[in-house]
């Protein structure tokens, strides 16, 4: 008989919690989960520490509303300040919602460039992951929150950074920093496109080494800490006809993967179950109840975060926990409901009706093979059980 694994600690010992949030992080893009093109090896030693979730997807393409899940709607700031901890908020985003009474704000906001930095340091990540990083060493602090929402406002890492993904036979990547909006026609040049994905993903792999940074000195400096590190929403590069960021005028997106799909790694203060994976379908309220308990924190106000978050603290001791047969998500005009093997996306007509979007998972990863018509009997029970709400049963064909 083995023995059973010991009891995670509880807030009143000497942990505390490190949570980095970034919006336009999509999962398909790091290559922890997969993407063998892109170097993120900060990313990598994180998902070798603690418990990547493969399946996490948001709710809503509004980013304001992955974050109020994932603060559990205030009652995480609420836990850390019952349990006297002292907590800092480090965002680069001034309009960021929900701006919790007595937590230290520390603002470092981002700007767009007009070209891309001349060297890492100057670059508007590295101000930021740097100001989160002398507020951990600084000391003080229990609970430090990074939020970066720059990855939509400028693409400023040095040339060279995405210059290292484009091969000796493409043309240059675009030379500015600007984020791109633009629609895919049959007309578009697909090296154009090509090119702002390698701009992406030298992006990334700065903001990589800047995460690298900040986690390397967490280990060093308050090893005893949690980490836990969550995209809030994806960025668009022509899997389904956008390039970029939309503008606030414009939709916020369709909830396709390559806007829902979001990364999320949690790593435990003492590293148990490190290097595990979690293929069941989870949403940013779980997540939020999950850090709520891996920091520790006494139960305050509600007994959950949202109407319906499951905390995933289970996979941490025994791997059992509440998993969901589905997640819906709303997307303005457009909603979509994801199963273990199937993803539905609505699209509405002038007319009113609604046309069914059906891709198999998890073969069809990036949503591009529309068998609606090949399965009809799977897109009537999926709409049907949009229309419905949550609590219809769905057959054994419908989950997947």
């Amino acid at each position: 008989m083995q023995p059973a694994e010991p009891a995670l600690p509880d807030a009143t010992s000497a942990g505390g919690l490190l949570i980095v949030t970034v919006d336009r992080l999509p999962a398909w893009m790091l290559s922890s989960y997969g993407a063998t093109w892109v170097s993120t090896p900060a990313c990598d030693r994180l998902a070798a520490a603690g418990i990547t979730l493969d399946r996490l997807l948001a709710t809503s393409v509004d980013p304001r509303t992955t974050l109020a899940d994932l603060a559990a709607h205030g009652r995480l700031w609420s836990a850390a300040a019952a349990a006297g901890w002292p907590a800092t908020l480090v965002t680069d985003d001034p309009a960021l919602p929900g701006r919790p009474a007595g937590v230290e704000i520390v603002e470092v906001p981002a700007a767009p460039a007009s070209s891309p930095a001349d060297e890492p340091a100057a670059t508007h990540l590295a101000r930021l992951f740097g100001r989160a990083q002398e507020i951990v060493a600084a000391g003080g602090r229990r609970l430090v929150w990074c939020h970066a929402g720059s990855l939509g406002v400028a693409w400023d890492a040095p040339r060279s950074y995405r210059e290292a993904y484009a091969d000796p036979d493409d043309p240059p990547p675009p030379a500015g920093a600007d984020v791109p909006n633009f629609s895919v026609t049959r007309d578009t040049d697909p090296d154009i496109v090509m090119g702002y994905r390698q701009a992406f993903a030298g992006q990334l792999t700065l903001f990589d080494a800047c995460l690298g940074g900040l986690v390397d000195a967490v280990r060093a400096l308050r090893p005893t800490w949690a980490i836990a590190i969550i995209g809030l929403r994806g960025m668009p590069l022509g899997l389904h006809g956008q390039v970029g960021c939309k503008t606030p005028a414009d939709a916020l997106g369709k909830p396709y993967g390559e806007w829902v799909h979001l990364p999320a790694i949690l790593v435990a203060a003492d590293g148990r179950m490190a290097g595990q994976r979690s293929a069941d379908l989870v949403t940013p309220a779980d997540v939020g109840a999950t850090v709520i308990d891996l920091a520790g924190f006494a139960p305050v106000g509600s007994a959950t975060t949202s109407s319906d978050a499951r905390s995933l603290i289970g996979l941490f001791t025994d791997w059992q926990y509440d998993a969901r047969d589905r997640v819906i998500v709303a997307a303005g005009d457009s909603t979509a409901i994801v199963t273990r093997g199937w993803h539905l996306v609505t699209e509405p007509l002038a007319d009113g009706t609604t046309v069914p979007q059906l891709f198999a998972k998890p073969d069809d990863f990036f949503e591009l093979s529309d068998v609606a018509d090949r399965c009809p009997a799977v897109a009537e029970e999926l709409l049907a059980a949009l229309a419905a709400g949550a609590d219809m049963p769905l057959s054994a064909e419908a989950l997947g």
